[in-house]
Parts: C-alpha cells; structure tokens; sequence
C-alpha cells in the first residue's frame, strides 16, 4: 500500500523537495565512499589477529559516525556552516577554511548526482514506498559505484541487501512474477562465475572479482532474467569504451587493471530505464 498520496508526482514543489533531500544524502554517502572501505579493512585486520592468535592492533573508533568530519591535512572539525552541500565548497572556493588544503570537485559532484538522482526519481513517482525504495536503490549504486573505482571492492554488505532487496521490492510491487526475480538472480550470478572460470582455465589469470558477480545477481533479482543480456552487453559497450580511453590517457600504465563495477551498474541502469525498448528494438529488426 503506498502512503502520502497528496504528494503526486510532476509536482515542481516535490521534485524541489527532492533535490534538496539527494543533497543532504550525497553529503553522507560521501562519508559511506570515504570510510566504509577503511572500516572493512580494519575489521579484516581484527579478524586476522584473532585466527593468528595475536592481540589486534587498537584504533580510535572509526565508523560513519565518528570521528566527526575534518580536515584531512590539519584535522580541523568542519563548521556545520561548512558542510552545507555544494554551497559551502562554492564559498570556500574549494579550500579547507583552516589550512587552505584544495578540497576535491568530487564531493559536490556526488552530491550533486545524488540530487539530480533524487528529483528524477520523485518528479516521475511522487512520494510513495515505491519512491524510497528506489532512492534507496540509487544510494546502494552510488556507494558502490565511487567504493569499487577507488578501491576495486564492492562490499558484499552492499551487493547482498540490493539483492535481497529486488527480491523482496518484486514481491511487494508484483511489477513481475517473483520467479523471474529469483531466476535473474541465480543467472545473473551464474553468468560471470562461468566467464569467470573459463578466462581463468584459459590464461591463468582473474580476470573479474566474485562482487562483479553478485553485483550482476542483484541486477537479475530488480529487473529479472529478461534484461540480463542488456545489462552485460551495455557494461561490456562502455567497459571496452573507457577502458580504450583511459589506456591510452595513460599509455604508462597500460595492463593496469580497471575495476567492472562501475560499468556493470552503468550497464544496470541502462537496462532498467531503456532494456525493455533495446530488447524489443533488436528482436524485431532480427525477425525482418
């Protein structure tokens, strides 16, 4: 059943709402990029000792709450009047107020993207169960789009509940039966772990991490079996393009490996928005 029903969608004052909302948002999923690798990391040195026997190293405690945000350079808290998304790096003019340190363009630009990401999605659906959970859905891409170029990881906290997620969203909304979903998961999975294998048997190498698979999984279980094929071809288009591109930006680092999250969730959302229509589109031209 959804709720707020006032709120209907292509509404200038909700979509506002929106926009705003995906600001603040951006803003925190900027901590998530930033800390939640470092913490996983620190978990898995703790888990280490143990099965060493040894005594864990200690840390201040670090999580997404603290310490509070602050400089990375001179460890000045920031001002809750700096950390008005955007606008307070526009005003700083991208320098930390303190020491004067550059302040990277990529925290407004996520916040800015997880905005835009907002308004969309509430311009089309209002404010409804379904809007949040496709704002949630966006916050889960974003995270692991930025994790996985920075770090090549995509945390299984994060692939695992998108996953169980779609499950339970195509449960709910019955925007398509439960076994397609269930079925999208398995292939979805099944399908990288087999070119996985097979690039592995043929050269000896890896050529893809188990996350990319689980990643494609999750995709399977929000837009079922069907689109499978769209999300792979099109992660695949924009894999070979920028990977082309950034070679040869960087002809001295050529082998260097380049993370396949970021253009699976490209791939992903493509299928999501067009994959029905591109289906459709190819069938028909190869039954002329």
């Amino acid at each position: 059943m959804e709720f707020v029903v006032d709120y209907p969608a292509q509404t200038w004052w909700v979509t506002v709402f929106g926009l705003l909302l995906g600001l603040v948002v951006g803003s925190f999923l900027n901590v998530v990029i930033g800390r939640f690798p470092v913490m996983m990391q620190r978990q898995w040195q703790r888990e280490c000792a143990e099965v060493n026997g040894v005594e864990p190293e200690q840390h201040e405690p670090f999580n997404l709450a603290k310490p509070n945000s602050h400089c990375p350079k001179c460890q000045s808290p920031i001002k809750w009047y700096d950390n008005i998304p955007v606008l307070s790096w526009l005003v700083l003019k991208a320098k930390c107020r303190s020491c004067g340190t550059k302040i990277s363009a990529r925290y407004p630009a996520i916040e800015l993207l997880t905005g835009i990401i907002f308004a969309v999605v509430v311009w089309n659906l209002g404010f409804t169960i379904t809007t949040f959970i496709y704002l949630f859905l966006a916050c889960l891409l974003i995270s692991m789009f930025f994790i996985d170029a920075d770090h090549m990881l995509l945390p299984d906290q994060m692939t695992y509940l998108m996953l169980w997620t779609g499950l339970g969203f195509a449960m709910y909304s019955g925007h398509m039966p439960l076994k397609d979903a269930v079925i999208g998961a398995m292939a979805g999975y099944l399908a990288l772990w087999s070119v996985y294998w097979g690039f592995k048997l043929l050269t000896g190498k890896e050529g893809m991490g188990y996350g990319d698979f689980k990643l494609l999984a999750a995709f399977g279980a929000w837009h079922g079996y069907q689109l499978l094929p769209v999300t792979i071809i099109a992660a695949a288009a924009s894999g070979a393009v920028i990977g082309i591109a950034w070679q040869t930006l960087n002809r001295n680092k050529q082998g260097q490996p380049i993370p396949f999250g970021p253009f699976l969730i490209c791939g992903g959302v493509i299928a999501m928005f067009w994959g029905e229509s591109l289906l459709t589109g190819y069938l028909n031209w190869v039954a002329r």
